[in-house]
């Protein structure tokens, strides 16, 4: 089975291009979800993320989010030790996941597989694209934020021009009907090239 990997900066839409890629039947797996959901059902990465953060991390058994972007966005060696905690928890499940799935290929959509030197663990990337302002504008609407919050966010990922060397395949998302017609196109390329594996 072929492994593909998708990803983008915040705001890129790579979560809209993913769903389009569910909906042509390829399992796709949202590390994002899985990530939020290891870090509240994993005693072990509760345990740790609790031994890095404090107790504040958590307000029950809910994962204290506001808290933990405030701490880690604003303090990258802080964020590289969350991710050293996080990241390899989502990586074996994946996977785990992987291994069950029934389709020529599958699709991990994560958001720093090149800022994490991990493109060598798939066999194929994809890297979804928007310019930077639309970005901005997107994840404001989104999560309520100002600009200087998505700015600091941005800081910690790789800008589109060094990904863009890196992926295999790059899909720039800006009007709907056109990124529809291209994953639709890159679908058949894949399932193509899925048969050599």
């Amino acid at each position: 089975m072929m492994i593909v990997g998708i990803t983008g900066g915040i705001g890129s839409g790579k979560s809209t291009v993913a769903k389009m890629f569910t909906k042509l039947g390829v399992p796709v797996y949202d590390s994002d979800a899985e990530a939020k959901n290891l870090m509240t059902t994993s005693p072990e990465v509760k345990s740790a993320i609790t031994d890095l953060l404090g107790n504040e991390a958590y307000s029950g058994d809910a994962l204290n989010r506001t808290y933990i972007a405030d701490r880690v966005f604003k303090d990258s060696a802080l964020l590289e030790k969350l991710n050293g905690i996080v990241h390899p928890a989502v990586g074996k499940h994946f996977l785990d996941w992987a291994q069950k799935q029934e389709s020529a290929y599958v699709i991990q959509e994560t958001a720093l597989i090149f800022e994490n030197d991990a493109q060598d663990k798939y066999d194929c990337t994809i890297l979804v694209t928007a310019p930077v302002e639309t970005r901005i504008q997107r994840v404001m609407d989104r999560d309520k934020i100002a600009a200087q919050a998505v700015v600091d966010r941005m800081k910690n990922q790789l800008d589109d021009g060094q990904k863009r060397k890196l992926a295999h395949y790059t899909i720039e998302n800006l009007d709907l009907d056109e990124t529809k017609k291209k994953v639709n196109e890159l679908h058949l390329k894949l399932l193509a090239l899925s048969s050599k594996f």
